[in-house]
């Protein structure tokens, strides 16, 4: 019975050490297979020495002989340095952070070329930014952070490339210059200011003086327009009273005269002899005299006529 024993108890632990050698064995074997997820790299040692750098994807190394030496973010990043104590051309120390974006580009040198990598670039941020700010003036430091962010990549690119790193931008985040500097020139911005007042308070003085003005000139050029106008309506209503009275003077001497024509033809058709018509004529001649005229031209055949009837009424009387 104990040898039966025996035989089972070893047959179990036989059991158990062929499951646990399973188990590692699938562990070894999930430990080889890796996957690289987007936008890192894995840089591969094996025993010891530079092997290989992974990319994107599922890769599988050698058990116990390889090693991932280290994982890359290869994404932009962003450092913010703390301020920098600078001293400028002229002697004025201030305070300046920066902002530094950059990017690795080649995993193998970032991970073999310096120990540290943003320590590095913050040391050499530093380096480089007293550099440029040592060789300007205050004024020019404070109107010039476009050169300076400019010249700091050039020369941050330029030594970071052996590092497999490369430097996109460089922002002066904040220029911070000693207390009585920015005293004065607050109070420089503030004289600046009220000037600019000024200036706008006097330009729209100016511009209002200008649009009173303005408006006058074109109230008046209206009133002129409008008197003229006026002027050239009441000409044109003279001139069409004087047509039409005299279109009414002329129908009325037409009139009279075709009156008078018709009465001759109405005479003649009577028969009426030539004494008959000269006192017609005589007739209308003293219509004629009874008018407002102070000239009247006696036609010669009523003047006979006249004569005539003087001599008869001179018999008449004897």
């Amino acid at each position: 019975m104990n040898k039966d024993f025996l035989i089972a108890a070893g047959n179990v632990w036989a059991l158990v050490a062929v499951g646990a050698l399973m188990v590692v064995v699938l562990l070894i074997l999930a430990s080889c297979i890796k996957i690289v997820p987007q936008a890192k790299a894995v840089v591969l040692e094996r025993l010891g020495g530079y092997r290989t750098t992974w990319s994107v994807g599922l890769h599988l190394k050698a058990p116990f002989i390889d090693r991932v030496a280290k994982r890359v973010n290869l994404k932009e990043q962003v450092i913010d340095f703390k301020p920098q104590p600078v001293i400028t051309k002229d002697n004025v120390t201030m305070q300046i952070d920066t902002v530094v974006f950059f990017q690795i580009t080649d995993p193998k040198l970032y991970a073999y070329g310096v120990e540290n990598p943003l320590m590095a670039i913050e040391n050499l941020t530093a380096t480089t930014l007293r550099n440029i700010i040592g060789d300007l003036e205050l004024d020019q430091t404070l109107t010039s952070r476009e050169l300076i962010n400019t010249k700091m990549r050039t020369q941050l690119d330029v030594a970071t490339d052996p590092w497999g790193i490369k430097v996109n931008r460089v922002e002066l985040k904040n220029i911070i210059p000693p207390r009585e500097i920015q005293d004065s020139m607050e109070k420089q911005m503030k004289a600046e200011r009220e000037r600019r007042e000024k200036i706008l308070q006097a330009e729209g003085e100016k511009k209002s003086t200008i649009l009173v003005a303005e408006g006058k000139k074109e109230s008046a050029i209206l009133d002129a327009e409008a008197e003229k106008q006026a002027a050239i309506l009441r000409a044109e209503a003279k001139k069409e009273a004087t047509i039409r009275e005299a279109e009414g003077q002329a129908q009325a001497i037409l009139k009279v005269q075709e009156a008078n024509a018709e009465g001759i033809r109405l005479v003649k058709e009577a028969g009426a002899d030539a004494a008959v018509l000269q006192l017609k004529s005589l007739e209308a001649f003293a219509k004629a005299a009874d008018g407002k005229a102070t000239k009247i031209i006696i036609p010669s055949d009523i003047q006979g006529i006249a004569g005539g009837i003087k001599s008869l009424v001179e018999v008449a009387k004897d």
